[in-house]
């Protein structure tokens, strides 16, 4: 694991997230600012089956790509760098997300150039692909970015 914690707390030193917004619950991999993998749980009492698809849960798939960004965040965060999303491409959603499903995210950091890296995106439940995409982002190192941003160095707090 590279000296990441596995557990919800390595996560949240990493991001600025907090429930009900922060969609990762366990990091089940990870190589130093190239791979991650992780969990989500998906359970009925998500605040958003509420009111999506009332009488027939389903997790929004833009929620299903922010927990792609948030582990991306912390492929980021191991270059000392904040994860500013600039782009989604190449987007595809091939299965629904549904409470009782456990949610297997993959995150592959690109090379950065200029300020600017990709990452390849897929999300995975029981085996079987229910989303990918490839991810621009640009980035500010976590020294300089602020809070009033939306950037915040957890390092700091």
């Amino acid at each position: 694991m590279n000296g990441i914690s596995a557990d919800l707390t390595g996560i949240l030193l990493r991001l600025p997230h907090r429930y009900p917004r922060l969609l990762i619950d366990r990091i089940t991999e990870h190589e130093h600012g190239r791979l991650a993998r992780a969990l989500k749980s998906v359970t009925v009492n998500e605040p958003f089956f509420h009111g999506h698809f009332p009488g027939y849960p389903v997790m929004p798939g833009v929620l299903v790509i922010e927990a792609l960004v948030q582990l991306s965040a912390v492929l980021a965060h191991d270059h000392g760098l904040a994860l500013d999303l600039t782009g989604i491409s190449g987007a595809r959603f091939k299965r629904q997300v549904s409470p009782g499903d456990q949610l297997s995210l993959e995150s592959q950091m690109g090379p950065v150039v200029d300020g600017v890296g990709t990452f390849a995106v897929v999300a995975a439940v029981d085996g079987e692909l229910a989303a990918e995409a490839q991810l621009l982002a640009s980035f500010i190192p976590l020294a300089v970015s602020a809070p009033s941003a939306g950037l915040v160095n957890p390092a700091a707090t």
